[in-house]
């Protein structure tokens, strides 16, 4: 029974990412700069800074991105309309012509946080980016694993990638209002807030903004029904407000953007 419960709240809080898909379904280009994405402006500052990204980008060199993540940063149906792609063309087209942007992903599908951070040094070792965004939390919610383990955990494995070399963003959970009365979501999202704060490294708070949108009405997360068409909206959206993040948090200057 627990197995069966285990397996329907994953299933859930992976169904905005993961919708079924339908033959013949097209990808449509992602509008630009839709009302939806809007956002206020404290949900996509950070007192932290990306010192490698900006040293890159001043420098020329490629700007390599690793997104590390679950079920959720992607859309099995459609990769380029998911919220990496989505930063990556934003990046792109934000920074100099001359600028080189690459986003991977590699998905940590099931895995808490101890168990995706026992994975990092060969990670790194392989990918060597400049830039990791390490997202976190939902699996270690639905399994109830003790906060102060998940901290550590998450510790942990931001101190193993600092180690690697690479600046590193931290992304809480998605905002799902039927996951949030199943689950226990608030102790985790402290705690990485704290670490967030501790390391001095960027929290991008995904739950927050996913929540603001379905509160203003921008997206209906509640709807049982939701279709690729809404999950291409949120990871765009998603995608652009994590460009525009990362370009803040690194402190390019204006010259340094392409608009």
């Amino acid at each position: 029974m627990k197995a069966k419960v285990l397996l329907s709240l994953i299933l859930l809080c992976g169904g905005l990412a993961a919708p079924t898909a339908r033959a013949g379904d097209a990808a449509p280009a992602a509008p630009a700069g839709p009302p939806a994405c809007e956002l206020p402006s404290y949900l996509l500052t950070s007192e932290s800074q990306l010192p490698k990204v900006a040293d890159a980008v001043k420098a020329g060199k490629p700007l390599d991105i690793l997104v590390i993540g679950s079920r959720s940063t992607t859309i099995p149906s459609s990769e380029s309309s998911s919220y990496p792609a989505r930063m990556e063309a934003i990046l792109k087209d934000k920074l100099p012509p001359s600028e080189a942007v690459h986003v991977s992903v590699e998905i940590q599908s099931k895995k808490t946080a101890e168990e995706t951070a026992a994975t990092f040094v060969k990670l790194m070792e392989a990918k060597t980016p400049t830039l990791v965004i390490w997202q976190t939390g939902t699996v270690d919610a639905i399994r109830a694993i003790d906060p102060d383990d998940f901290r550590g955990a998450v510790t942990e494995g931001v101190i193993a990638l600092q180690k690697a070399g690479a600046d590193v963003v931290l992304m809480n959970l998605q905002y799902s209002p039927r996951t949030e009365t199943m689950i226990s979501v608030p102790p985790y999202l402290d705690n990485l807030r704290v670490v967030a704060q501790e390391h001095d490294i960027p929290l991008f708070d995904r739950f927050a903004i996913m929540r603001q949108w379905n509160d203003q009405g921008q997206f209906d997360l509640f709807n049982p029904s939701r279709g690729t068409e809404l999950a291409k909206q949120v990871h765009d959206c998603l995608g652009r407000a994590l460009a525009q993040f990362v370009i803040d948090a690194a402190h390019l200057e204006p010259a340094q953007q392409q608009n």
